[in-house]
């Protein structure tokens, strides 16, 4: 929160709904219905409250002032969080600029709302001005805005017409007809709010290890977590799960022991943030990382060369490096291991005495 983020999103979106009614070109006739004058109707952001008062300070319109009629005006009168367009804000976007790769975090949907007031001082100047608004919002008019040129992030902004409304004030000498009509139309738009830009780590080094097939009877040993209760039972079937019979993962207990438990005829997707359960003995640990019995016949380092090169690099290579051993790896994220000729849960859970396998 100390560092200093300003997107000008909130500008920006100001800027494009303002720039919707900047060119709006007004028509008077003659009686006959020809033209009499044209010309392009004003507006600045300002609240309402600030031509009112300007209007009642000169109620006949007849001085020597800077405002004239028709006018327009607009001013955000507020803003919302919306759930309902919102994203995975873990997710992050990526852009190469000229200092290096940046990221971003998604950003955080927010409804915008916005007042357009339209002042005139007879009713068709207001209706035609009106009538050149309306037919472009069905009820929504789709607007594009560069809103992060650094990370090149471009996005249509949706601008929905709520409201409109208009009010008509009579004011001046009793004999007069001057009058104030003014109308106003309620918009939300649809917008986003971005976090900081931060610096992006480079990948520099890609390794890839190849082992031989696994088999039902290869041996997988995981390295159990010190919290935990029971002693799991030779032999045994052992499951993750909701329960034996909707277990997601199952095994056989070879060996148990120091810290260990050795795991043949695997079966499904082992976790290590999920107990593994005796079906037996009703032992209930956690891993940490395992070892799988075969070989791994080989290992592949890729990196750049030059080691420092970044994005911004035309001339670079890549230098691959291929290693043959006959030691087995150690992993700490989840297993996976399910060849076709593994036995299925239903084959184990029979071997276990915990399902009928002739039903």
């Amino acid at each position: 929160m100390a560092n200093v983020t300003y997107n000008r999103i909130v500008r920006k979106l100001v800027v494009g709904f303002g720039n919707l009614f900047n060119d709006i070109t007004l028509v008077r006739y003659n009686p006959d219905n020809t033209e009499a004058e044209r010309f392009i109707v004003p507006i600045a952001y300002a609240p309402k409250e600030l031509y009112v008062q300007r209007l009642e300070g000169d109620p006949t319109l007849d001085k020597k002032v800077q405002l004239t009629l028709p006018r327009l005006s607009f001013e955000m009168v507020g803003l919302t969080y919306d759930p309902t367009r919102k994203q995975n804000t873990n997710f992050k976007s990526f852009a190469q600029t000229t200092g290096g790769t940046v990221s971003q975090y998604n950003p955080v949907p927010y409804n915008f709302d916005f007042n357009l007031y339209l002042y005139v001082r007879n009713i068709e100047d207001g209706t035609q001005v009106i009538e050149h608004i309306l037919p472009y919002f069905t009820p929504d008019y789709t607007i594009k805005l560069n809103l992060v040129p650094e990370m090149g992030i471009v996005k249509e902004i949706p601008v929905v017409l709520n409201s409109t409304t208009h009010e008509t004030t009579y004011e001046g000498p009793r004999d007069s007809d001057t009058r104030t009509i003014i109308w106003t139309l309620n918009f939300t738009v649809k917008g986003y709010v971005f976090g900081q830009i931060s610096s992006a780590g480079l990948i520099h080094t890609s390794i890839t290890n190849i082992y031989n097939e696994i088999t039902p009877q290869d041996k997988v040993i995981f390295n159990m977590a010190h919290t935990g209760v029971g002693e799991y039972q030779i032999g045994e079937i052992v499951y993750q799960g909701y329960n034996a019979k909707m277990s997601t993962a199952t095994g056989k207990v070879v060996e148990f022991g120091n810290g260990q438990l050795h795991l043949t005829n695997i079966s499904g997707n082992f976790v290590s943030n999920q107990p593994i359960v005796g079906m037996v003995s009703n032992s209930n640990y956690q891993f940490t990382s395992y070892q799988i019995a075969p070989m791994k016949f080989a290992e592949v380092i890729i990196t750049p060369n030059p080691t420092d090169a970044t994005g911004n690099n035309n001339n670079y290579t890549y230098v691959t490096s291929i290693s043959e051993m006959n030691t087995a790896p150690v992993i700490t994220n989840g297993i996976n291991l399910t060849p076709s000729n593994y036995l299925s849960t239903e084959d184990l859970l029979g071997e276990a005495g915990l399902l009928d396998l002739n039903k």
